[in-house]
């Protein structure tokens, strides 16, 4: 029996902070108590916080290691070592990497990493490289002819533990303002007014004939599998009402409060970016994560494309004008998102639970991950 004793702790359970000790043997949480304690060997926190590892439900920053410049492929195994260090010193036990199936632009890289991601992910976990436990966010682009051939080699794999269905055709959900879609896709891309209404009227068209049926086919897939299901970027009623009626259970992204109301209403779990939080609105245009809680209406927070801004978020939740009680807060991004995917081994400091833990100093403010335990080994 391994035993590791952490005391001078100020822990944050799901519904109280206080200061007190805690015991882990053989990678659970065994006893917490409070009070320090001077047995010989503790390790002493100091008075810093001890808070459940992160849940990170919806990243797409491995991209980012496997294309780090355009048309700079990565070795994959090398490319998630790097994606893995950064999430797990952040304070990230738990993360989904998320994988775009499909992509409403042509020629971006989006292919090649569905291609290598799952190879990759399971070489580096059959060799033990890994300090976080990585599962696989399928992000279906529903208008893509050939979705249900590019999802076809990962309906089987095991890693495979979220699902959801994005859209991303011009002038509706992200991009319901098709004046500004334009102007930063030309921006981006360098073609002109004729390329670009090219370019949107076939999406559109591509979209009216596929993303029905495919909404209709993961829907169905996901109820077969047991796999969680969430929506993206809903704007409307009738959106939130299509994710009703398909039985998902996470909103992801909501962009305006009407969506995220209804949805909050009917029951599921609003997702949020941390990103937004922190920057203090969305670089997108679409309504502020902040006003969203400060209407109760955020239950997850999500790091998005910056690992670093979860746990920063998570701490903004806790202070003014929001002013969320800090166990509520933390576990927008620990208990509530395990729960949301059947993870109930994790996400909160109780007996029994896994003893996924982080170590939080607060510098001027800034939350830092100084330690960070996975089932009570160290790493990082």
């Amino acid at each position: 029996m391994t035993e590791t004793i952490l005391t001078d702790a100020r822990i944050v359970t799901r519904d109280d902070v206080f200061d007190g000790t805690l015991v882990v043997r053989d990678g659970r949480i065994a006893e917490i108590q409070r009070g320090s304690t001077a047995v010989p060997g503790a390790l002493r926190l100091d008075g810093d916080y001890l808070l459940p590892g992160l849940v990170e439900l919806h990243t797409d920053n491995l991209e980012k290691h496997l294309t780090p410049r355009p048309r700079v492929q990565w070795p994959p195994e090398a490319a998630i070592v790097a994606h893995d260090t950064l999430v797990a010193g952040c304070g990230i036990t738990t993360v989904f990497d998320s994988v775009a199936v499909g992509d409403v632009i042509a020629g971006t890289q989006r292919r090649r990493s569905l291609e290598v991601t799952l190879t990759g992910l399971e070489s580096a976990i059959r060799h033990r490289m890994l300090r976080a436990d990585h599962f696989l966010h399928m992000r279906i682009e529903v208008s893509e002819p050939d979705v249900r051939e590019l999802f076809d080699g990962y309906k089987d794999n095991p890693l495979v533990r979220l699902v959801s269905l994005m859209d991303h055709t011009p002038g509706q959900r992200q991009y319901a303002d098709e004046a500004a879609y334009r102007r930063n896709y030309q921006k981006r891309h360098a073609v002109d007014d004729a390329e670009y209404e090219r370019f949107a009227t076939h999406r559109k068209a591509l979209a009216a004939e596929f993303s029905g049926p495919h909404r209709a086919w993961m829907t169905a897939l996901c109820r077969e599998r047991g796999w969680p299901l969430a929506s993206h970027d809903d704007a409307t009623l009738a959106h939130v009402a299509e994710s009703v009626a398909a039985g998902m259970v996470i909103a992801e992204f909501p962009t305006t409060v009407e969506a995220a109301s209804a949805a909050h209403g009917a029951g599921m779990k609003v997702m949020m970016g941390a990103p937004n939080l922190v920057r203090g609105g969305s670089h997108s245009g679409n309504v502020a994560a902040a006003e969203l809680a400060g209407l109760g209406l955020v239950d997850i927070l999500s790091s998005d494309y910056y690992p670093q801004s979860l746990l920063h978020g998570a701490f903004l939740l806790a202070r003014a004008p929001t002013g969320m009680a800090l166990p509520d807060a933390v576990a927008t991004v620990s208990d509530i998102p395990a729960a949301a995917v059947g993870l109930d081994d994790r996400g909160r400091l109780a007996a029994g639970r896994l003893a996924d833990m982080v170590r939080v100093q607060e510098c001027d403010g800034l939350p830092i991950a100084r330690a960070v335990w996975r089932e009570g080994r160290r790493v990082a």
